[in-house]
Order: C-alpha cells, then structure tokens, then sequence
C-alpha cells in the first residue's frame, strides 16, 4: 500500500486527465433555490471543495426535468436559464485546477408531489394510483438526460454522471422487482437496460469528444439483481460507453451475503471484471488516508470521497499533507461543521444522516 499512489494522475477515454486520484461524491444538500437556481450556498461551497485538491469534482444530483425532483431546494439543469448558476459553478472548479461534472438525477418514481415532482414509475404496480410511463414518456426522460448533458457541456463542464443508483429512475428500470413492463423497456436484463445505455449512448453522440461520461452503480435494495448488473456493466466496460464507474456502496468493504458471489467484497466482484479503458471508482466509508489507498489495492483506479468531504473540506490536501490522516470521528456536533464553512441548510440536511451531527441533547449534557 502506497500513498503516493493516490497522486498520481489517471487519464481518462475522453478529455483531460485526473491530477489524481481523488474524487468529489456527489452530495446532496439541498441549498439551491426552489426553482432550481444554483444559490449563492451552492456557489460558496463549490469555491470550497474547488479548493480541496480534488482531481474531479461532481455537482450534487441535479433535476434534469422538474418534475423529476427529489428533494427540497434541489438543483436544476433542466433549463436553459440555470446556465449562468451553472457556469459560475463549473468555472470556480477549473479556477481551482480539477474536473467537473453534473450529477443528472431523475426521481423516477421517487419524484415528490409535495415539491411539484410527477412521479413516474416503471410499472402501473409500484405507486397506487399512478400508471407506469408509455413508451413515448420514457424516450421523453432519456431525451432529457441527453438535453441536460448538452447544457453541461455549455456551462463549461467537463462532464456529466449519469445516477443510476439507489432507485432512482435509470436503477428502477434496471430492477425485476419494479419493472415489469411488457415494451422494449421491460422484461430481458437487456430491454431493463435499454434506457441506460439510451441514455449514455445519446449523450455520447450529442456532446463533443472529450466530454466525459460517469455512470454511478448501486446494487443494494429496490430488487437490483448482484448478477444481473455485473452482466451489464461488463458490457458497458467491454464497450468503453462511459470514462469511469462509480460504484456506490454504503460501505467501500462490504461483503456479498448470498449467491454466486456470496463471501467476496461488493468491490471484487466488478474490479475483476475487463474494464479495458473505463475506470473504477468506488464510494462508501472512505474517512481515511490509509483506507483510500487501500481501496488502489483492492483494484480501484480512483475513490470518491463523501463525509470525509463534508467533515474536512481539503481532504486531498489533508492526506497528501499526513499519510497517517483520519477524519474526525462521527458524530459531529453542528458547530464544528459551521466552523468549518458549511452553511446551515447543509448542516440541516445533514441532521438526517444517521450518527453524522450529534443531537442538541448530546451537546447540552456534554457542557454539563
């Protein structure tokens, strides 16, 4: 296990290289303004971690239409006038020396009424009351990821990362459990798959050769088949469809519990597989200097970096400064993270992050 080996720079298929290895998770944190606008909170924190040391930096998920929202104060790229916002954001990273790129998000089925989302499930059985999409309202969705990419690459990003995790839209379509259409969307692990590659295959043509295409992976939860996703990424990595993977785990070093797989790590299971040009990140409890490196060991070619993140801005800088470096450990209370420049509706969001921001009660008896 080697540090330095987290400094090195990583080229990538399209664009410029990572300076290291080091990437910005995307964060939710709901601080943008309610119709989308990137606030002056989100341009704040972008100038942070822009300064962080970080090889590549993403957006928080990002609406690509409105009414695939998911949570309050979400941001938006699903109009032309989020550009400046946009652009603003993407120049303060390039100021900063790192990549950029947009998160694109749609709620799917998950959208919430509340905030004006329309939620559009897969299948007519997942939602009482709601039908699942025609045909022509999902070839409308992929058009509008590839619309939203377009506007990235306007703002002056480097790329975009499509979310395909966590049931959202692209990974409930991908799910047995939530997709039982009978169309060219519905059925073969190929036609569930259909909308992904829609997706990154019209980004691809609609946007210049070196912009970048991330593709962020869960397999946990919503009825995501261990197999059926690796068969589908290894014919997306055997493709070269995308620049990197980013596998999204809840913890970077959790174990497969049953089938095929059962008693290997999540991570081994895809690091194993021929992945040709396209790099392999993984995301998911990575506080630590000597974990992130680790993690090159185990076959990642990158890490993403989330609550390290929040909790120290620079965490690049940190590690690159310690090889011993290890985050504070959780939880917090809210005025460290004020201290550190994190802005109220962060912190707010953060409150509903298990064991992240110690209760007011915790605080008080421990001034006693």
């Amino acid at each position: 296990m080697s540090l330095a080996n987290l400094f090195q720079p990583l080229t990538l298929l399209h664009g410029p290289a990572m300076k290291n290895r080091f990437m910005l998770a995307p964060l939710t944190n709901q601080q943008s303004h309610r119709d989308g606008m990137a606030s002056e909170l989100d341009q704040d924190w972008i100038r942070q971690v822009a300064q962080g040391g970080y090889a590549l930096i993403q957006t928080c998920a990002t609406t690509v239409e409105a009414g695939g929202i998911a949570f309050d104060r979400q941001l938006g790229i699903h109009c032309d006038a989020h550009l400046p916002g946009l652009s603003k954001m993407a120049a303060s990273v390039r100021a900063g020396g790192g990549l950029s790129a947009v998160q694109l998000h749609h709620a799917g089925h998950r959208a919430r009424p509340e905030l004006g989302g329309v939620p559009s499930p897969a299948s007519g059985a997942t939602l009482p009351g709601f039908r699942g999409l025609h045909t022509e309202e999902v070839e409308r969705i992929r058009d509008s990821f590839i619309d939203a990419a377009q506007r990235a690459e306007r703002a002056g990003f480097d790329g975009v990362a499509i979310h395909g995790a966590f049931g959202w839209i692209l990974s409930e379509f991908m799910s047995p459990l939530y997709n039982d259409r009978k169309d060219k969307y519905g059925g073969s692990v190929e036609n569930r798959a259909r909308l992904t590659i829609e997706v990154i295959d019209g980004i691809r043509r609609a946007c210049g050769p070196e912009f970048q295409i991330g593709w962020r992976l869960s397999v946990e939860r919503y009825g995501l088949q261990l197999e059926e996703l690796r068969e589908i990424t290894a014919a997306i990595l055997d493709c070269e469809l995308i620049d990197y993977l980013d596998l999204a785990l809840w913890d970077s070093a959790q174990i497969v519990r049953e089938g095929v797989f059962q008693g290997q790590t999540m991570l081994s299971v895809f690091a194993s597989l021929p992945r040709k040009r396209v790099r392999l990140g993984v995301a998911g409890k990575i506080m630590s200097a000597a974990r992130a490196a680790q993690l090159l060991d185990e076959g990642c070619d990158f890490v993403l970096v989330g609550r390290a993140g929040i909790l120290q801005r620079d965490f690049p800088l940190q590690v690159k400064a310690n090889p011993h470096y290890d985050s504070p450990a959780l939880p917090v209370t809210a005025e460290y993270l004020r201290m550190g420049g994190l802005s109220e509706r962060f912190i707010h969001h953060m409150r509903g992050w298990p064991n992240f921001v110690m209760p007011v009660d915790r605080v008080k008896a421990g001034t006693r």
